[in-house]
């Protein structure tokens, strides 16, 4: 195949196909490879110089060989050169048969008797491709007439709900995997013994010296009581241990110190297992009794303040 494709086409060819492997089975992130490893561009460069220095050694070669071949060798040689493979002529005779013009010598069979200034015209019929694009639109109408005129398809309706149904899967799926994507409105309480153990981690590493072992408190506050100065529950706690503490005082971001969502989630889930739990040396509670909604303490509360306010509006009245 060498005949038949020039070295300035080779050279471009052989070093994007090796560039291209090179990035391929390299993970470089958004940058492009190349740039995030200097080596490797040095190494394509010094790829890009031998290619073309392999070039030129072998076409000088080949020109010595030809200069060394008789007259009827070189002959031989040049009609190998010249000659135009199958597969190529192939494509030529398809793309004359395709396009339907007259060959120039044949021209004369289809002048038109118009004459203007010399001009003539020529009595060309349209290209058959051209005809067989329509003929093919035509079937295609008559087929999408019956599928959905008179046999009633899915519309277009119909297929972008069923799109929204298969998007709605996939999310669900992608969100099992890529425990990341939680913040404060989606995170749930974890209870997986994985999770506990992994939370458990974090906070004897990050939490230990501040709410001590059994989360008694410390410098910080107690975590086995039901008070709470920012709010209980696995989404406060988690937005707590996310964002810090109250301005100027208490904990700081765990957020902008390297915890990802999903562990700041494993460590929050970890801190609601303290609840009810008797520490060696519990702190005094700091904070406003934390009561869950929909718990029957909140609901008995609610039914006590509803009986009270219709006492208070009936005394009123009298």
């Amino acid at each position: 195949m060498r005949q038949f494709i020039p070295s300035w086409l080779r050279v471009p060819i052989v070093f994007f196909a090796i560039a291209f492997f090179a990035e391929y089975m390299i993970d470089s992130g958004d940058k492009p490879a190349f740039i995030e490893y200097p080596l490797l561009s040095l190494f394509l460069v010094l790829v890009l110089l031998i290619l073309i220095a392999t070039e030129g050694i072998v076409s000088s070669m080949d020109n010595v060989l030809y200069q060394s071949l008789d007259d009827e060798a070189k002959a031989r040689y040049d009609a190998q050169r010249t000659r135009t493979p199958k597969f190529i002529k192939w494509i030529q005779n398809t793309y004359k048969k395709l396009l339907g013009a007259k060959p120039i010598e044949e021209e004369h069979e289809i002048i038109l008797d118009h004459n203007y200034d010399g001009i003539k015209e020529l009595d060309n019929s349209l290209p058959p491709w051209w005809i067989y694009s329509f003929y093919i639109s035509i079937a295609f109408a008559a087929v999408y007439l019956l599928k959905y005129h008179v046999f009633n398809g899915d519309s277009q309706y119909d297929e972008l709900a069923q799109e929204y149904a298969e998007a709605k899967i996939a999310i669900e799926e992608y969100k099992k995997t890529a425990k990341d994507l939680v913040d404060f409105n989606t995170v749930e309480l974890l209870t997986e013994a994985s999770d506990l153990s992994n939370g458990k981690k974090i906070f004897d590493t990050n939490c230990v010296a501040c709410h001590k072992i059994d989360g008694g408190g410390g410098i910080g506050p107690n975590l086995t009581d039901e008070y709470w100065i920012l709010g209980g529950g696995i989404k406060n706690v988690f937005k707590t241990v996310s964002e810090g503490g109250r301005t100027g005082k208490g904990m700081e971001p765990w957020s902008k110190k390297g915890l990802r969502p999903s562990e700041i989630a494993q460590v929050a889930s970890y801190v609601l297992t303290f609840q009810g739990t008797t520490p060696a040396e519990p702190k005094d509670p700091e904070g406003e009794l934390w009561i869950p909604e929909g718990s029957k303490t909140e609901n008995a509360e609610t039914s006590l303040t509803e009986e009270i306010s219709t006492e208070t509006d009936s005394t009123t009245v009298n």
